[in-house]
């Protein structure tokens, strides 16, 4: 996530970005029915869309990983969602249905990121594509569940997200001319939502990524549901980028390199 984040739950536009951290599915055809197999076991976000598939082993596993310790979130259920239809010979943008009925809830800008690739602008689930801006990713220490911060969200409705989200909805614009400020005006948005809708948004090492970019002429700010996972940032120059890597490389902060990606297809 661009920018966006907990508004596009009602309607508000939202930027995603598709990057080179996926999610792949082998396929070998043959036999009597469809075996699945997932590196956890969790099978949930695909087997509904494999229910009419040809007989084969369908295996599902991490495209390009990152070597962490823990694993950020880069909507894999969503892309693994996606990979799944492509497989199994649904439209992929069944995916859209099928995700958000097994998770119960969420805005499907994940799943459209997997489909279209590249970066687009999400408005009511439509994908307009932008020209794409490459941030530096970088990893807070700790993965977020995106469940229950939604929920908090959904229960705030107190005056303040009226004025929330009419913030919100100019940050897309805003993004294409004036990115730097775009992110700081999210930042300090997002951090204001949480705080009135009591989400645990904010970590010591998001509020350290975010001054480390705000001291080189830069802005930071969460990517997603917040709580310690990854931070996205942009900068003035190429200096400043590269002086804010080596910053959070001293500081511990993994930075994840990341390249623009294009949508689900399919590969002999």
């Amino acid at each position: 996530m661009i920018v966006g984040e907990y508004a596009v739950l009602d309607g508000v536009p939202a930027v995603a970005l598709a990057i080179d951290r996926g999610v792949s599915c082998d396929v070998v055809l043959g036999g009597s029915g469809v075996r699945i197999s997932t590196p956890d076991g969790d099978s949930r976000f695909v087997a509904p869309a494999l229910t009419h598939a040809a007989p084969g082993h369908y295996a599902f596993g991490s495209w390009n990983p990152v070597d962490l310790p823990d694993k950020p979130g880069f909507g894999g259920s969503a892309a693994a969602c996606v990979a799944a239809c492509v497989a199994g010979g649904h439209r992929p943008q069944d995916a859209l249905e099928i995700h958000h009925t097994v998770q119960g809830s969420g805005s499907g800008i994940d799943v459209l990121a997997s489909i279209h690739g590249g970066m687009g602008r999400v408005e009511s689930r439509q994908w307009h594509a932008l020209p794409p801006i490459e941030p530096v990713v970088v990893y807070a220490g700790s993965s977020a569940k995106t469940g229950p911060r939604v929920e908090a969200y959904r229960r705030w409705a107190s005056h303040p997200k009226a004025a929330f989200l009419r913030e919100s909805e100019t940050l897309a614009e805003q993004l294409l001319t004036e990115p730097i400020a775009a992110f700081a005006r999210a930042w300090r948005l997002l951090t204001t939502m949480a705080d009135h809708a009591g989400i645990a948004y904010r970590t010591p090492a998001l509020d350290h990524i975010v001054s480390l970019a705000e001291a080189l002429g830069g802005a930071a700010k969460p990517s997603g549901a917040g709580g310690g996972d990854c931070a996205v940032a942009v900068f003035p120059s190429p200096e400043a980028r590269v002086r804010f890597i080596a910053d959070c490389k001293s500081a511990h902060h993994p930075v994840i390199a990341i390249s623009t990606a294009a949508g689900a297809r399919l590969q002999a």
